[in-house]
């Protein structure tokens, strides 16, 4: 179709680099870069930009090193061939309701099991591991996108992030977020006393990256549903998948490196020495966070590698390295979960949800801001149920806010202001969940747990707190903004081109929305 083919680009990283290239959005250079600190310290520094390819990287003759891939939402629009925010989000919405199932293909034909490497007895000499901060000691693998298939996720796929640190050579920590699917699968095999084989891709196809970053939407997306078939429509044609050569689990076949092995839900320990010298659970800082603080180390389940696949070692592999609580790593996962809450709205009510957003400042799983349209006064309140329905199904989530249709849900400035002349405290703002389960990534909810280990076993969420910012049905009159006429005038026939520039060039932040608008 002509649609997949806009996107054929995506079928694995390196074409997608390639056509990058060819747009003049990518970034690269042949100046060496240390994964010990220099790889996040330049991520920073270009946080929000193009993405960037570094083709030598100290000690690692045969990797390249990819960073800042969705550090730009405008780039990552356009490589999904999204006319804008909102056209992705209401298409990322069909692509859940509407999943292409991946395919299979043989394992001669993957790129990524062009070399096999069993029984390994060091996986570090396969992977590039980074550090991020001087805070944490050790270096760790936050990239790699785990793969679950089969009967351990009921017959569909699911993918997502875990962090590792192989602290034992072909032996790592597992770390997993409580509540995601990856938990409720290793604590069902923890229950059976069975161990969970699956594959750990690193440098995959860019679409299933976006499904690695969905989590905790999981009204939409359930236990044994198919994530990287929403991949798959999302891209506009199938995954290809292969059957992995020592344990029964699918890889996704383009990518750069795979992982194979399983998890030992019972053969738990510590991510970092520091934390195993003294016995002590979330307290020593460890691989920063998205919610925008360091993370702390924990004991966890292990992964056990049985074996490392990977494309030719010339062909220098790519692993795709980013620090948490980046522009890049938030674009990763939020993208898929504003398709969700505004697919869940939908469902509960069709037509109301305009579009939802989660910007930067809201990191992530953190909150959101809803853009609603009343059209009639039966839907007045809906955007309450709304609220409600996410702040108790996104484990985790604290703020949500509501806004109408005139609201531009893209600038904080608009929804600062709609807070400040439309919210009455004593009634629009809701605390629907006290007490419920949360996260244990948010300092605030870390708190609850006194004195005690900050783990999720000791941890209680506060309840979330929903903000209706929206104007009240039939008072349309009494919040009406001013237009001014913008679209009838024109600097052009009034300043030069270099007096226009001066005026522009001071032109920041607010401003410049409500001069295109004239509110």
């Amino acid at each position: 179709s002509s649609a997949a083919s806009a996107t054929a680009h995506l079928i694995d990283l390196r074409s997608t680099l390639a056509w990058l290239k060819s747009q003049g959005d990518l970034i690269e250079t042949d100046k060496e870069v240390n994964p010990d600190l220099e790889l996040t310290g330049l991520q920073k520094l270009m946080d929000g930009g193009t993405p960037a390819i570094f083709n030598k990287v100290k000690g690692k003759p045969n990797h390249r090193l990819l960073t800042n891939l969705f550090g730009s939402i405008e780039v990552m629009n356009k490589m999904f061939a999204w006319a804008d925010d909102k056209d992705r989000t209401h298409k990322l919405a069909r692509a859940l309701n509407k999943p292409l199932p991946p395919v299979e293909i043989a394992q001669a034909d993957a790129p990524c099991q062009q070399v096999v490497i069993e029984k390994p007895n060091n996986v570090y000499d396969y992977l590039v591991p980074i550090r991020h901060t001087e805070l944490e000691k050790e270096m760790t693998v936050g990239s790699g996108i785990r793969c679950l298939s089969g009967d351990v996720f009921d017959g569909g796929t699911d993918v997502g992030y875990n962090r590792m640190n192989f602290r034992w050579g072909n032996i790592g920590t597992f770390q997993i977020s409580p509540g995601s699917h990856m938990w409720q699968v290793v604590s069902e095999a923890y229950r059976k006393g069975e161990r969970v084989p699956l594959t750990f891709n690193f440098g995959v196809p860019p679409a299933c990256t976006l499904l690695a970053g969905a989590a905790f939407d999981y009204v939409i997306l359930p236990h044994g549903c198919d994530e990287l078939g929403v991949a798959g429509a999302a891209q506009g044609f199938p995954v290809r998948l292969v059957k992995a050569r020592t344990v029964d689990a699918l890889a996704i076949a383009d990518a750069e490196i795979v992982l194979e092995g399983y998890v030992d839900p019972k053969d738990r320990r510590f991510e970092t020495a520091e934390a195993e010298a003294d016995q002590t659970q979330g307290r020593h800082h460890f691989h920063p966070e998205w919610a925008g603080y360091m993370g702390k180390s924990y004991k966890a389940p292990t992964f056990h590698v049985t074996a490392v696949t990977m494309r030719k070692p010339e062909s220098k592999p790519i692993v795709y390295a980013l620090g948490a609580h980046t522009l890049d790593e938030h674009n990763i996962d939020t993208s898929i979960r504003e398709a969700a809450m505004f697919e869940l709205c939908n469902r509960l009510q069709p037509g109301i949800i305009q579009d939802v957003n989660i910007p930067y400042c809201m990191t992530d799983w953190g909150g959101a801001i809803i853009q609603v349209k009343k059209r009639n006064r039966l839907e007045e309140g809906w955007q309450r149920n709304f609220m409600t329905a996410l702040l108790s199904t996104s484990q985790g989530m604290r703020v949500v806010i509501a806004v109408s249709e005139d609201v531009d849900i893209y600038s904080m400035d608009e929804v600062m202001w709609a807070i400040t002349t439309r919210v009455n405290p004593r009634t629009d703002i809701l605390n629907p969940t006290p007490g419920g389960r949360g996260q244990t990534f948010m300092p605030a909810e870390r708190m609850t747990a006194g004195d005690k280990e900050w783990t999720a076993t000791n941890t209680r969420y506060e309840g979330g707190m929903g903000i209706d910012a929206t104007v009240p049905y039939g008072f349309e009159n009494d919040f009406m903004r001013p237009q001014y006429p913008v679209g009838k005038v024109k600097l052009e026939d009034f300043f030069t081109k270099d007096q226009i520039r001066n005026v522009k060039d001071r032109m920041k932040g607010w401003t410049e929305l409500l001069a295109k608008t004239g509110h």
